[in-house]
């Protein structure tokens, strides 16, 4: 009997051992952000091909190392900017975020911190070994990453302007390194923009109470709900002009035309959603433009193969 129940404790400890260490591993992957860091690698990729780069072949393009270290680093950069951010906002997450905040608490914040600085020094040498133009660009990069999650998430529209900004820094750095300026990728960029910047907004609409309870100053918490939502209504209406322009002026055609397009009807959508202002309006025109998004790199991506075809 005696053996039974010792080998029924064992196994018993054996399980809470691997469900720490699994709670371990998950809790990490949600703190860095894992999964933002993959969908963003994959926009990276999808655009540098298709979009930035017009004269390579696909060939030189997967022996191009210089650009995978670029795209390397910035991998890096994100996972360290989601460390040092969720430690800034760990009190916050607390009461927004309590299923990923229980997770994260099975490792101590110091080990993120430790994280932290590898993967950033990891993420500088690798730039320095590419080239000193492009060690200064992830220097620039990961200072206001950080400066961002200690400063200026606290601060009214620098937040929404800086987090959207620092989103697109890497496609900026892209767009630099192939030199494609044309009026098509800059109003692609400011449609990017605007989409981003709205699903900061409405995002912040969800979480206003506690960011006043914590110092965060956001659009929503400052100004009335009905000021924020001509606010998040103008942008939207604002990103439409953008979609018309990019459809008539650059004559823009297969699938990234019908993306496009059919984003005039999910901004009507969200337009209407957001006249009623609740709490369940406001998150399903958060999930909607959040999906929109994902459509979009789809929507390059099939319209790259499409044009290689």
């Amino acid at each position: 009997m005696n053996s039974e129940k010792e080998t029924f404790q064992q196994k018993n400890i054996a399980r809470k051992s691997l469900f720490y260490r699994l709670s371990q591993f998950v809790g990490f992957l949600l703190g860095a952000r894992v999964f933002v860091a993959v969908l963003l690698t994959f926009a990276l990729y999808v655009s540098t091909f298709f979009l930035f780069n017009q004269e390579e072949s696909l060939r030189k393009f997967v022996f191009d190392f210089k650009v995978h270290g670029i795209i390397f680093c910035t991998v890096l950069t994100i996972l360290a900017g989601g460390i040092i951010n969720q430690f800034y906002d760990f009190e916050k997450d607390h009461i927004v975020k309590p299923f990923r905040t229980r997770i994260q608490s099975f490792i101590k914040q110091k080990y993120f911190l430790y994280v932290y600085l590898f993967l950033s020094i990891i993420s500088l040498g690798v730039a320095w070994f590419i080239s000193h133009r492009v060690f200064l660009f992830f220097v620039i990069y990961q200072f206001f990453m950080w400066f961002y999650s200690h400063k200026l998430s606290r601060i009214l529209v620098l937040n929404n302007l800086t987090f959207v900004s620092l989103t697109l820094y890497p496609f900026f750095g892209m767009m630099v390194y192939y030199e494609t300026f044309s009026l098509k990728v800059f109003l692609m960029a400011i449609f990017l923009f605007l989409i981003l910047l709205c699903i900061d907004i409405v995002k912040d609409t969800l979480t206003k109470s506690v960011d006043k309870a914590f110092g965060y100053t956001t659009i929503p918490n400052y100004y009335k709900n009905k000021t924020t939502k001509i606010i998040i209504i103008s942008l939207l209406i604002f990103t439409m002009a953008v979609s018309m322009k990019l459809i008539i002026r650059t004559g823009i055609s297969g699938f990234m035309a019908y993306y496009f397009s059919g984003g005039l009807f999910v901004m009507v959508v969200c337009i209407y959603l957001l006249l009623n202002f609740s709490r369940k309006s406001k998150f399903v025109t958060l999930n909607i433009l959040r999906f929109w998004v994902f459509v979009g790199i789809i929507a390059m991506l099939l319209s790259g193969i499409e044009g290689n075809l």
